[in-house]
């Protein structure tokens, strides 16, 4: 699922709840994050929401293009590796 949000923040968490969930149940655990420019805590706690509704399927989500602040929040949270963030290297 390409998500459409620009923001994964407290404001939109609950839409994308259950966008999420509708699309894990089809079968769709893939979440292209690209268009993601803002983040908060909401963001975590959606993402940790979407991963168990997909082990609940006996799957995993998979993330891709993960905007760097969320990466750190997963991190800081200690959370980054129940949702396969990729870990953030400053350049």
């Amino acid at each position: 699922m390409k998500l459409p949000a620009t923001d994964m923040t407290n404001d939109t968490a609950s839409a994308l709840l259950e966008a999420g969930r509708a699309a894990i149940r089809g079968g769709d655990v893939a979440f292209d994050l690209a268009a993601v420019k803002q983040v908060d805590s909401a963001a975590v706690a959606l993402l940790l929401a979407w991963q168990r509704e997909a082990q609940a399927a006996n799957s995993r989500i998979v993330l891709t293009n993960v905007p760097p602040a969320l990466t750190s929040l997963a991190s800081l949270y200690g959370v980054d590796g129940l949702l396969g963030c990729p870990h953030h290297r400053p350049t």
